[in-house]
């Protein structure tokens, strides 16, 4: 048994070195359009005086996510952002980086 759990810790540090992305994109499809579609509009394609916040990479949305769940200020959004990101799982942000990354409008 602690031979196949051994091999099982192996493939899991495998695969987040290899760079592969854990995150569930239907699971940020469903996170997203309960607090930030309003903002940033269908798929994230920026709405108003808010910004697109598709089509980046996973790790930049990742380390935004991160930055305003932390508190940190980046621009006139700030605020609204780090209230929003505050509660925000660290699955839940990977999921919203995984899904941003490649998130398409489907009317």
């Amino acid at each position: 048994m602690p031979k196949i759990i051994g091999a099982m810790s192996l493939a899991a540090v495998l695969f987040c070195a290899s760079g592969a992305v854990a995150g569930d994109a239907a699971a940020g499809d469903a996170r997203y359009h309960e607090t930030c579609h309003a903002c940033h509009g269908p798929a994230g394609k920026g709405a108003s005086s808010y910004p697109k916040i598709s089509g980046n990479p996973i790790e930049y949305t990742r380390e935004k996510l991160m930055a305003y769940r932390a508190g940190e200020r980046f621009g006139p959004n700030s605020a609204l952002m780090i209230m929003m990101a505050k509660p925000l799982s660290d699955e839940e942000i990977e999921n919203l980086a995984v899904y941003l990354k490649d998130a398409k409008y489907e009317p």
